[in-house]
């Protein structure tokens, strides 16, 4: 296994997430390993394959924009969707809720439990 994908932490890898605008294929590029690696590590390290846990953090992300005053559409922005109603469905698919209704003060930590 590539020794530079073992040595990122979490937050690390959280950035790279955002530089290759939520795509496992773009990420895989940006640590200079196949998909196929890339995958293999996140089993093996985090116990989930890359796809689902760039899924979770871009939803805890949305939480946090949400949480700090960004619109539904500079959200969706934000994440990388092309349009906030694909946003909003991915959204509401994950916590239970739409994210025009999520209260603002209500923290990351608080959703912790919330529907997944």
């Amino acid at each position: 296994m590539n020794k530079r994908l073992k040595d990122l932490e979490e937050q690390e890898w959280l950035k790279l997430a955002q530089q290759a605008n939520w795509s496992v294929s773009a990420l895989a590029k940006l640590c200079g390993v196949s998909v196929r690696t890339l995958h293999r590590h996140f089993l093996e390290q985090m116990g989930k394959n890359t796809k689902t846990w760039m899924a979770e953090q871009r939803q805890r992300h949305a939480i946090e924009l949400l949480h700090d005053g960004s619109s539904v559409k500079e959200t969706a922005s934000c994440l990388g969707y092309k349009q906030p109603t694909n946003f909003a469905r991915k959204y509401r698919n994950y916590w239970g809720i739409c994210p025009s209704r999520q209260p603002p003060t209500v923290s990351p930590a608080q959703t912790a439990n919330v529907r997944k």
